[in-house]
């Protein structure tokens, strides 16, 4: 997957590389320090930041909560048949 800015998608793809590897073979077997890809990480988010701001794509509305607030987009009501839509339904056969 290409990152926001295509200028940044090699920065994505060396912190997913490094990532990827640290949590195979350390996270894995219980080493929970991550130090290794902090630098590739920081560069990353710079460069995202970057082409956001550029994109005119404001940081706060992608860190805003939505899932499991009021803000979260609501599915309608499901419709309840009529009476007459029910009783014809289950009618005799």
């Amino acid at each position: 997957m290409n990152s926001v800015g295509s200028e940044c998608t090699d920065m994505k793809r060396d912190y997913d590389q490094c990532f990827n590897k640290w949590f195979s073979e350390k996270f894995l077997k219980g080493d929970r320090a991550n130090e290794a890809c902090t630098p590739l990480f920081k560069k990353y988010q710079s460069c995202v930041k970057k082409a956001m701001k550029e994109k005119e794509i404001n940081i706060e509305d992608v860190e805003r909560t939505i899932l499991g607030t009021n803000s979260e987009p609501q599915k309608p009501p499901s419709a309840k048949p009529s009476s007459e839509e029910s009783t014809s339904t289950s009618g005799s056969s």
